[in-house]
Protein backbone atom coordinates (compact mmCIF):
# COMPACT_ATOMS: atom_id res chain seq x y z
CA UNK A 1 0.00 0.00 0.00
CA UNK A 2 1.33 3.47 -0.57
CA UNK A 3 0.88 6.20 1.82
CA UNK A 4 0.92 10.27 0.93
CA UNK A 5 2.00 12.77 3.00
CA UNK A 6 1.63 16.94 1.86
CA UNK A 7 3.72 19.98 3.07
CA UNK A 8 4.28 22.80 2.36
CA UNK A 9 1.04 24.63 2.60
CA UNK A 10 0.57 27.94 3.98
CA UNK A 11 -0.58 31.93 3.76
CA UNK A 12 0.86 33.82 1.06
CA UNK A 13 -0.25 37.26 -0.50
CA UNK A 14 -1.58 37.48 -4.09
CA UNK A 15 0.70 37.50 -6.66
CA UNK A 16 3.47 35.00 -4.05
CA UNK A 17 4.65 31.66 -5.14
CA UNK A 18 4.45 29.10 -2.85
CA UNK A 19 6.06 24.92 -3.53
CA UNK A 20 4.44 22.19 -1.52
CA UNK A 21 5.49 18.62 -1.50
CA UNK A 22 4.21 15.37 -1.44
CA UNK A 23 6.14 12.53 0.11
CA UNK A 24 5.24 8.70 -0.29
CA UNK A 25 6.07 5.38 1.38
CA UNK A 26 5.17 1.90 1.71
CA UNK A 27 4.95 1.21 -2.25
CA UNK A 28 6.86 1.37 -5.77
CA UNK A 29 7.05 5.02 -6.10
CA UNK A 30 8.27 4.98 -9.47
CA UNK A 31 5.86 2.84 -10.63
CA UNK A 32 2.96 5.67 -10.19
CA UNK A 33 1.44 8.29 -11.84
CA UNK A 34 0.82 11.20 -9.52
CA UNK A 35 -1.96 13.69 -9.94
CA UNK A 36 -2.55 17.05 -7.77
CA UNK A 37 -5.94 17.80 -6.74
CA UNK A 38 -7.43 21.07 -4.62
CA UNK A 39 -10.99 21.68 -3.10
CA UNK A 40 -11.51 24.62 -1.91
CA UNK A 41 -14.20 25.61 0.81
CA UNK A 42 -17.73 24.61 0.00
CA UNK A 43 -16.07 23.21 -3.54
CA UNK A 44 -16.24 20.35 -5.09
CA UNK A 45 -12.73 18.85 -5.17
CA UNK A 46 -11.07 19.66 -8.73
CA UNK A 47 -7.69 18.50 -10.89
CA UNK A 48 -4.53 20.36 -11.06
CA UNK A 49 -1.50 18.88 -12.67
CA UNK A 50 -0.63 15.36 -13.42
CA UNK A 51 2.49 13.26 -13.72
CA UNK A 52 3.63 10.25 -15.36
CA UNK A 53 5.81 7.80 -13.58
CA UNK A 54 9.21 8.65 -15.46
CA UNK A 55 8.19 12.45 -15.68
CA UNK A 56 7.81 12.71 -19.12
CA UNK A 57 4.73 14.13 -19.55
CA UNK A 58 2.58 16.16 -17.67
CA UNK A 59 -1.24 17.67 -18.34
CA UNK A 60 -2.61 20.85 -16.02
CA UNK A 61 -6.04 22.44 -15.51
CA UNK A 62 -6.59 25.31 -17.68
CA UNK A 63 -6.74 27.54 -14.38
CA UNK A 64 -3.31 27.02 -13.05
CA UNK A 65 -1.16 26.45 -17.10
CA UNK A 66 1.46 28.74 -17.27
CA UNK A 67 1.34 29.40 -13.19
CA UNK A 68 2.26 25.74 -12.16
CA UNK A 69 4.90 23.30 -12.58
CA UNK A 70 4.37 19.53 -11.64
CA UNK A 71 7.54 17.61 -10.99
CA UNK A 72 8.93 13.96 -9.30
CA UNK A 73 11.94 13.01 -8.05
CA UNK A 74 11.68 9.08 -7.68
CA UNK A 75 15.07 9.15 -5.77
CA UNK A 76 13.00 10.67 -3.16
CA UNK A 77 9.99 9.74 -3.38
CA UNK A 78 8.50 13.15 -3.70
CA UNK A 79 6.14 15.26 -5.94
CA UNK A 80 6.42 18.92 -6.09
CA UNK A 81 3.82 21.38 -7.19
CA UNK A 82 5.68 25.22 -7.61
CA UNK A 83 2.88 27.41 -7.65
CA UNK A 84 3.52 30.93 -9.22
CA UNK A 85 1.86 33.89 -9.29
CA UNK A 86 -1.04 32.70 -6.83
CA UNK A 87 -4.13 34.20 -6.87
CA UNK A 88 -6.97 34.37 -4.06
CA UNK A 89 -9.15 31.78 -6.15
CA UNK A 90 -5.92 29.13 -5.50
CA UNK A 91 -7.05 29.40 -1.96
CA UNK A 92 -7.76 26.09 -1.27
CA UNK A 93 -6.61 22.20 0.49
CA UNK A 94 -4.37 20.81 -1.79
CA UNK A 95 -4.20 16.92 -2.00
CA UNK A 96 -2.00 14.34 -3.76
CA UNK A 97 -2.82 11.29 -5.13
CA UNK A 98 -0.80 8.05 -6.83
CA UNK A 99 -2.65 6.20 -9.90
CA UNK A 100 -1.06 2.62 -10.92
CA UNK A 101 -2.26 3.41 -14.15
CA UNK A 102 -1.56 6.11 -16.93
CA UNK A 103 -1.26 9.56 -16.39
CA UNK A 104 -5.12 10.40 -15.73
CA UNK A 105 -6.94 13.66 -14.85
CA UNK A 106 -9.66 12.14 -13.23
CA UNK A 107 -10.14 11.39 -9.49
CA UNK A 108 -12.18 8.73 -9.66
CA UNK A 109 -8.79 6.53 -10.90
CA UNK A 110 -6.54 7.45 -8.55
CA UNK A 111 -6.00 4.69 -5.96
CA UNK A 112 -4.21 6.43 -2.95
CA UNK A 113 -4.94 10.04 -1.48
CA UNK A 114 -2.93 12.28 0.90
CA UNK A 115 -4.62 14.04 3.52
CA UNK A 116 -4.13 17.13 2.09
CA UNK A 117 -2.21 20.69 2.71
CA UNK A 118 -3.59 24.23 3.47
CA UNK A 119 -2.87 26.68 0.57
CA UNK A 120 -4.24 30.49 1.40
CA UNK A 121 -3.80 33.26 -0.62
CA UNK A 122 -4.46 36.85 0.70
CA UNK A 123 -5.81 39.59 -1.21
Amino acid sequence: QVQLVESGGGLVQAGGSLRISCAASGGTFSMYSMGWFRQASGKEREFVAAISWSGGSTYYANSVKGRFTISRDNAKNTVYLQMNSLKPEDTAVYYCAADSGVLTTQAAKYDYWGQGTQVTVSS
